[in-house]
């Protein structure tokens, strides 16, 4: 199994990071992580199944990052390989605006490119625009409207809602990918 070994990361004002520098320990997915992580994915997701593209994944299986602050786990990124490409599965900062999602995506990057990958992408959908505007700022451009595309993955996944942020109906993924 490929797996990340503990990196320290610090993370300064030139990182999107509000205040002071802050440091995390950013480290790959262990056993003993699966119930935080199925929590989390409960919490954030709705279930541990996520539906991207039409296919469904099952989360909590997926390898993943876990960010790590004095102790605390404050930050999960799944994802999943296939050939050259990497795919953000899932990612989500348990501490609001810290870096923490900033870090977790540097840590990918750098273990896509230690895998071999050509290409980072990931899906998210039409209403969210607080994720749009945080992956454009990390040079992430949207390549893709998928119509109607969460639609259909209601049929795989009914935990789904029907109206997102600011009461946009959820109906279309987006399709994002990293430019170096």
């Amino acid at each position: 199994m490929n797996r990340l070994s503990t990196r320290r990361m610090t993370l300064g004002a030139n990182d999107y990071a509000v205040g002071a520098a802050h440091t995390f320990d950013v480290r790959g997915l262990e056993p003993e992580d699966k119930p935080w992580v199925q929590h989390i994915l409960r919490q954030y997701w709705g279930s541990t199944t996520q539906v991207s593209m039409g296919k469904l994944y099952q989360a909590d299986e997926l390898p993943g990052l876990v960010a790590v602050r004095d102790g605390q786990s404050v930050g999960l990124l799944t994802y999943h390989i296939d050939g050259t490409a990497c795919e953000i599965i899932t990612h989500n900062s348990m501490a609001g605006h810290g870096g923490i999602g900033s870090c977790l995506l540097n840590a990918i990057r750098d273990k896509a490119r230690e895998l071999g990958c050509e290409r980072l992408w990931l899906i998210t959908t039409n209403d969210n625009t607080p994720a749009i505007r945080f992956y454009q700022r990390r040079n992430f451009d949207m390549i893709a409207l998928h119509r109607d595309a969460v639609t259909e993955a209601r049929h795989l996944k009914s935990e789904i809602p029907n109206i997102g942020f600011d009461g946009i109906p959820i109906r279309h993924e987006i399709e994002m990918q990293y430019n170096a």
